[in-house]
């Protein structure tokens, strides 16, 4: 698998491909961006074409990984372009479209026309859009819809791009496979400075991109809390997905955190540092780790505080969770699904913590695994409930 980094539609996209993939199946099957068809997938019907740095290019026999770095806009990407939209309106207008098939790739290809041509001259034109083959025959409108709107524009004083802003000959993207990559991607570069760290023994201070506040409480008094904090075994088995992979040291803790999303497997490997103060009754972890196999890097911290309540018989924990994701798990993150999966979470520590302290629990408590698909669809099944309840529940108590 290669990780390729690109724009598409004005959106940083980084994400791993087998080196035979198409630019077209990246867009359609990892970004979901349908709008680019297949049809002959040789290059000779014109249904794939995208823009690739502004140029139009046949998407199907146009590799992903060699557009590594380029600047890609499929029809979707259109959506608010000026020529864009006053093409789709000639072609409503001059009947220029019937099953639609071809229609998004002769777009994209119309649209290179009318910035380029200087005038609307048919036999150009007709030049112009013979890559795109149009199997419902529609040629005489599409070619009118065209016409149309290159003589709009050229009335209203709007000169033509020269070339179409194409700065070297050759096919399409040529160039990026011999600039190479001058300067290493920013996923990259946390990657390879998170494996150094781990590698030196460096726990580093970081910013948390995302920060989370949250507090349960626990029925033990918190000198019994605080010296559960200092048992690193006892504290990891608690923790859903994490498990120890060498005996902890006071200034180091190595370890393994496994995580499921749907499909995507991980499993994090690196190491923390742990500061406590019992003056306070605090304490800060702070870790590092990487998943060479998902090509994601994370810094994370946890900082937490306790608390006495009913004159120290229990304890309020008070927990700051923060951390920074790179790579291509950073993907799949939205902040309001996170801060439920962070709720549930601490749920499930805090109950795996009690059961510790209790003396019921034997072993490891928690799960081998962190999935979170099973947690989102409790926490999908709680919205779902929280919705009804606003919906129906008013109506129900009256």
């Amino acid at each position: 698998m290669t990780t390729i980094a690109l724009q598409v539609n004005r959106r940083a996209v980084e994400l791993p491909a087998e080196p035979r993939t198409s630019l077209a199946d990246f867009v359609r099957d990892k970004l979901d961006l349908t709008g680019t068809h297949l049809g002959c997938e040789h290059g000779v019907c014109g249904a794939c074409t995208v823009l690739l740095d502004g140029v139009p290019a046949r998407s199907c026999i146009t590799y992903a990984a060699a557009c590594d770095g380029a600047d890609v806009t499929t029809i979707e990407g259109l959506d608010e372009d000026e020529i864009t939209t006053e093409l789709r309106a000639a072609f409503t207008r001059e009947h220029a479209l019937q099953c639609g098939y071809c229609t998004p790739g002769m777009l994209v290809s119309a649209r290179d026309l009318v910035l380029r041509l200087p005038d609307a001259d048919e036999r150009q034109i007709r030049i112009g859009l013979s890559g795109n083959l149009c199997r419902c025959t529609g040629y005489v409108g599409i070619v009118r819809a065209v016409q149309s709107v290159i003589e709009a524009r050229r009335a209203r004083n709007i000169a033509p791009v020269a070339d179409g802003g194409r700065t070297g000959l050759g096919p399409v993207g040529s160039g990026r496979a011999a600039s190479g990559r001058s300067e290493p991607r920013p996923a990259q570069q946390a990657l390879a400075a998170a494996s150094e760290n781990i590698a030196a023994g460096s726990i580093p201070d970081f910013t948390p991109a995302t920060v989370l506040d949250q507090r349960f409480t626990l029925p033990h008094p918190p000198a019994k809390v605080f010296a559960l904090f200092d048992d690193i075994v006892g504290i990891a088995s608690c923790l859903p997905g994490v498990s120890l992979t060498s005996p902890p040291k006071p200034e180091r803790v190595e370890g393994l955190i496994r995580v499921r999303l749907g499909p995507i497997a991980a499993a994090f490997e690196g190491a923390a540092r742990v500061e406590r103060d019992p003056a306070t009754l605090s304490g800060r972890i702070v870790g590092i780790g990487t998943d060479q196999r998902s090509h994601s890097a994370t810094q994370g911290e946890i900082r937490y505080r306790l608390l006495p309540l009913d004159g120290g018989a229990a304890t309020a924990v008070e927990l700051s969770i923060g951390y920074a994701l790179t790579g291509m798990l950073a993907q799949v993150g939205r902040p309001g699904l996170v801060r439920d999966l962070a709720r549930r979470l601490v749920a499930d520590f805090a109950a795996n913590l009690d059961r510790h302290m209790s003396g019921a629990s034997s072993g490891q408590v928690a799960p081998a695994e962190l999935s979170f698909w099973s947690i989102a669809s409790d926490v999908l099944r709680a919205r779902l409930a929280r919705l009804f309840h606003r919906a129906f529940g008013r109506d129900g108590a009256e």
